[in-house]
This record gives C-alpha cells, structure tokens and sequence, in this order.
C-alpha cells in the first residue's frame, strides 16, 4: 500500500505560483498580482482541470490553500464539480491543532515531511496536492513528490513564492506529456525520478 503524491499547479512562465485566483487570494510579502491566471481560463482549461480531480483519489493541503477553498467548495453545485471533490478524502497539513468543518477533511498536526510520509504508506492511489507553495517546497525537500502536473500560463511575474524556490532539493524528472489551451496555457507532466544525473556536451 502506497499513494502516488502528484503536486498539481499553476504557474507563471517565470515559475511564480502565488496567488492566481484573484487579488486577495495571498498578499504575502506584498504580492500585487492576484488574479493572473484569470484572463487565460477557457474551456480547454476546464477540461484539464476536470481530468486532474477525477483521477485524484484525495487533495492535500497546507492550511492558506485548506481555508481558501474550504469556503468555496461546499456552495459549489454537484453537477459543477462539486460533488466530486466535496466527496474525496482531503488531507491540511498544520503545525498546531485545527477545526476542519469541510467535509471528509482530516488534519495531519506535526512536521509535513513526517505526516505526509506516514500517509503515503498508509493509503492508496494518487493524492493531489494544489497550490500550497510552503507545503510543496517541504515535500520538495523531503523527495516525496512523485509527479508534476503544471499549468503554465503565458503572463511573467518577476515576483512572488515560486514552485521551485532557491535552495529546493536537486531533483531528476521524466517527461510525460504535454498540451496545450486556446488561451495559450501549456500543459506539461513530469515524473520524480531521483537524483540528477550529470555529464558533458563537450
């Protein structure tokens, strides 16, 4: 018994992942783009986004990115999605007790890389974690990642978290797939594959 960890997000062309719901969504530091992603949702993005959750058999989450969508799932309608995902096992990540009112949520209290390893082990199937930059870079860190599922989307930032932070733990990844949107979002799939490997071009 095991779970397939799968870090799904969007991201700007220059790796920044905070905020792209809309402004307000993370002010962290300052952040004066919330929103970004919103100009460039189409169909073709529902449907992806549609395939991701249907083949997630549960969603992990940091408490910023629980509490964000804890209040907007439970009101969306069965036929839009919601049952699905009001329905799957959720997992939040937290350092100090909590109340989740979110149906189907259990919280996982003490260091992220320790519950999340216990949690790989003791259950099955893919576990999809959305958004959660701070609870990605701790799974980043502990090698528990095992797939990339990346929205990139055609905007550049300069500023704000980033998927793959300065001092993320060196990584290989296969190729997998990719796709791409009416509105120019690209689609691509990578798995972890352990450590780099290293040669020349010379």
């Amino acid at each position: 018994m095991a779970s397939k960890l799968v870090v799904g997000t969007f991201l700007s062309l220059d790796g920044v992942m905070q905020a792209p719901g809309g402004p307000g969504e993370d002010d962290t530091n300052g952040f004066p783009h919330g929103g970004w992603a919103a100009p460039h949702v189409d169909e073709g993005f529902g449907q992806i986004m549609g395939e991701v959750f249907e083949q997630a058999d549960g969603m992990l989450l940091g408490r910023r990115s629980y509490d964000i969508l804890a209040s907007h799932w439970p009101n969306v309608p069965d036929e839009e999605g919601g049952a699905k995902i009001n329905s799957m096992p959720k997992y939040v990540t937290t350092r100090t007790p909590m109340t989740a009112d979110w149906r189907n949520t259990r919280v996982l209290v003490g260091e992220a890389a320790e519950t999340i390893a216990e949690l790989k082990k003791s259950t099955d199937g893919m576990i999809l974690v959305q958004g959660s930059s701070d609870l990605v870079h701790a799974l980043q860190r502990a090698e528990l990642v095992d797939e990339y599922r990346l929205l990139i989307f055609p905007v550049v930032l300069g500023e704000g978290k980033r998927l793959f932070a300065e001092g993320t733990a060196p990584a290989g990844l296969k190729f997998t797939g990719s796709r791409s949107t009416g509105a120019g979002v690209v689609y691509v799939t990578y798995e972890w594959t352990g450590k780099p490997t290293y040669g020349s071009v010379a």
